[in-house]
């Protein structure tokens, strides 16, 4: 019985590193015998996975087919709602918890992340490692779960906004003000920092949208 939970827990997030990194997008249909080969998994811990991620709304019905489901405008609104106020409360926290050497960590990566400017994958896994640094810089380990399933939601999104013309720097820039308020100690302007930086990444994916009728 171990091993069969082992199995579908070992599934469970093959699938969703999947579709965290692209592999499978929005509206792709996952096919049981097929998943179980790729990931040389045996189809019931791949069917409890599925099942899994259908009950988190990961995945929706398509008929009788199990697709990564899609965000819809009211849906990615109400994520960025909660995602601002919680990353701009670990922006917050960590201003007060960080220490030297998770301060050093952010500021490198900042500096570290110019290079990828031109390459929007790449920039956009930079991006999600310098926001999950500064969740845990926050130490609050309820607050981390919590980004963490935000997080799951935001790979529902097909596109990033990185690759917006001009994006790429922008953002980047927004990252050095975040990281200067944490590296003083000031709450107050690391939250605000953090709030900004997401509210212009909504304010661009919304433009995209407009531009590619994204949403279904």
């Amino acid at each position: 019985m171990a091993e069969n939970r082992n199995g579908q827990r070992d599934a469970y997030l093959l699938i969703l590193e999947a579709i965290d990194v692209g592999v499978y997008r929005p509206g792709d249909r996952l096919v049981e015998s097929e998943l179980a080969e790729r990931f040389g998994v045996s189809r019931t811990p791949i069917r409890e996975a599925l099942q899994r991620l259908e009950t988190q709304s990961m995945l929706t019905r398509d008929g009788r087919s199990l697709i990564v489901a899609s965000l819809d405008h009211n849906q990615l609104a109400e994520l960025y709602v909660v995602r601002t106020e919680l990353e701009g409360l670990a922006a917050r926290l960590a201003a007060r918890h960080a220490t030297d050497e998770e301060v050093r960590v952010l500021r490198s990566m900042v500096k570290e992340d110019h290079a990828l400017l031109g390459d929007p994958s790449a920039l956009a896994r930079a991006n999600r490692r310098f926001h999950k640094q500064i969740h845990l810089a926050s130490h609050n380990r309820y607050l981390v779960q919590q980004l963490d399933l935000v997080h799951r939601f935001m790979a529902l999104l097909a596109t990033t906004s990185l690759a917006v013309e001009g994006r790429g720097e922008i953002a980047l820039a927004e990252h050095d003000r975040i990281v200067a308020a944490i590296e003083a100690g000031d709450g107050d302007a690391a939250y605000e920092a953090l709030k900004a930086h997401i509210s212009k990444a909504f304010e661009t994916r919304l433009k995209v949208v407009s531009v590619t009728s994204e949403f279904p």
